[in-house]
């Protein structure tokens, strides 16, 4: 059966992830907007650019006539949210487009997906869905117990993860105010082909190829949990179709990886596979390796309790954190095209 689908965010890293599964998977129309800043790359959809059952428009979130008229014209039975400014070190450099995007962004497309549902049918209400994609730094920093649960008390760190955290907040007071049909999934750290290389995993992979300094914040203890990409498609999928609304999931990959392990396990795939060498012999890429002042507000763990999604819908990952780093590094390798073009359309 089909239904419409509208991404907000679908040009961005896991955005244009879920709507390539979406086109080539389902039978569902898709409807992607995106505003087009900085992290969305067009070049990631090209091989679904002309399906018939695949739209794109270029437009902002806060753009309420915008809005109003895709809902119109397009009628969707699920909004999935992913736009939102989500690099950390540019939310400490610049707090206002976090605020901006994701606080007042989600606000105003909620009250847009409010005022839809009150002009559908009882049938079309009840299928109606909003998916909020949010992640696992709206609960703070974790010490090295213990995990983060669907109940753990919000505690954020930085200005993306407050923004973030209160986005949260406001999906799930538009469900118990106004009865509009909510999910809000809270993710680990995502990676996998077509990531924007500003995050830890690309950024280390391409300076490593362009024998540039791999920089790592304080002693690179840091611990986070890393989730491929596909599983979390998966994931987000299975609970738009089963999870129960006005609930919250925890979406984990059960891989905690300090940030040093993570950097030296790309290191020994790229020695493996495109050895470094010079006249005077060979050399690991990981003395490349740099140590940089830590920076600030650095949560020091996070770690994903994964049991509810995994005991009500028995969903689990398919991806190891071997597996999946391996396939990630080969797609850098094999699409340095895909980053080059990416990072000339930023500079210019």
């Amino acid at each position: 059966m089909s239904d419409r689908f509208l991404i907000t965010g679908g040009s961005g890293f896991i955005g244009s992830a879920y709507v390539k599964f979406l086109i080539n998977s389902t039978e569902h129309e898709v409807l992607n907007l995106d505003k087009l800043t900085y992290a969305s790359n067009q070049a990631s959809l090209e091989a679904i650019d002309t399906n018939k059952r695949y739209r794109f428009i270029q437009g902002d979130i806060l753009d309420s006539a915008l809005i109003e008229n895709i809902f119109s014209e397009f009628k969707p039975n699920f909004v999935v949210h992913l736009a939102a400014e989500s690099h950390v070190d540019r939310s400490i450099a610049d707090a206002g487009n976090f605020v901006h995007t994701n606080i007042v962004g989600t606000y105003a497309l909620l009250e847009a997906s409010r005022k839809y549902l009150q002009e559908l049918s009882d049938e079309e209400a009840q299928k109606f869905k909003f998916h909020h994609i949010s992640t696992d730094e709206v609960f703070g920093s974790l010490p090295e117990l213990g995990l983060f649960s669907e109940s753990s008390p919000y505690d954020p760190s930085s200005p993306y993860s407050a923004s973030k955290a209160a986005s949260d907040h406001l999906v799930r007071s538009w469900y118990r105010t106004y009865g509009l049909p909510t999910l809000i999934t809270n993710s680990s750290n995502n990676y996998g082909p077509n990531q924007f290389p500003e995050k830890l995993i690309p950024l280390t992979i391409m300076n490593a190829l362009n024998e540039q300094p791999i920089t790592i914040y304080g002693d690179g203890k840091n611990i986070r949990d890393w989730l491929y990409v596909s599983d979390h498609i998966d994931a987000l999928y299975l609970l738009l179709l089963k999870g129960e609304e006005g609930n919250s999931y925890n979406i984990g990959g059960n891989n905690q990886k300090t940030n040093l392990e993570v950097v030296e396990g790309i290191c020994n795939i790229l020695d493996e596979i495109l050895p470094r060498a010079s006249d005077s012999g060979s050399f690991s890429y990981s003395d490349l390796i740099t140590f940089i002042p830590d920076r600030p507000g650095h949560d020091f763990r996070y770690a994903i309790d994964t049991n509810k999604i995994e005991n009500h819908l028995n969903w689990r990952p398919k991806e190891s954190f071997a597996s999946g780093l391996r396939k990630t590094v080969i797609w850098y390798i094999e699409n340095q095209s895909w980053v080059a073009n990416l990072t000339e359309r930023i500079k210019s």
